[in-house]
């Protein structure tokens, strides 16, 4: 793949760790470096991007990701199962629930049962806000991704796929 000036392929800055870590360690296999970092240093960047559309409505990802939960389930959640929804812990829904709730973006319902539970749920303002961000974020990743051929991109959503059915089933006994 040329990188645009003729010269070829652009090393990317997980090439360079890895080649790193190979003078110093050769007899290491750095081979998963080459993927695990740049699934990381893709994350990275792109969380440091921001999502232009979200930053430009006043919204984080995981704000958004909250909201997108109670849109996309279509009924009304509890704080424990937004976390769930998001994989966030509690603490940070709960301090994101906080501050959608000041916007007028969500809003509470006790439980007539339990008055610990509280249910969740999008105001009007919250529906329309996620409507009319969703389109235009998702045209911001189409071009984010636009780097890669159509192909491509379905390969990569095909591995990572893999990738993350396999950890989400596995990752408890990883962990010991």
């Amino acid at each position: 793949m040329d990188n645009g000036t003729g010269a070829g392929p652009r090393e990317d800055t997980v090439a360079v760790v890895v080649r790193q870590w190979q003078s110093v360690h050769p007899e290491l296999d750095t081979g998963p470096m080459e993927v695990i970092g740049r699934i990381n240093r893709c994350a990275a960047l792109l969380q440091q991007a921001e999502d232009a559309p979200l930053r430009r409505a006043g919204l984080s990802r995981p704000e958004f990701d909250l909201l997108g939960a109670l849109r996309r389930t279509g009924h009304e959640l509890t704080p424990g199962e937004l976390a769930r929804e998001t994989f966030s812990s509690g603490a940070a829904v709960t301090k994101r629930l906080k501050q959608l709730s000041e916007r007028g973006l969500v809003e509470r319902r006790g439980d007539a049962r339990d008055r610990r539970v509280a249910h969740l749920r999008l105001t009007d303002a919250g529906r329309d806000l996620v409507d009319g961000i969703l389109p235009e974020q998702l045209a911001y990743e189409t071009a984010v991704l636009s780097v890669l051929a159509p192909d491509g991109q379905g390969e990569l959503a095909g591995l990572l796929a893999e990738l993350l059915g396999r950890l989400e089933g596995r990752m408890g006994s990883l962990r010991a």
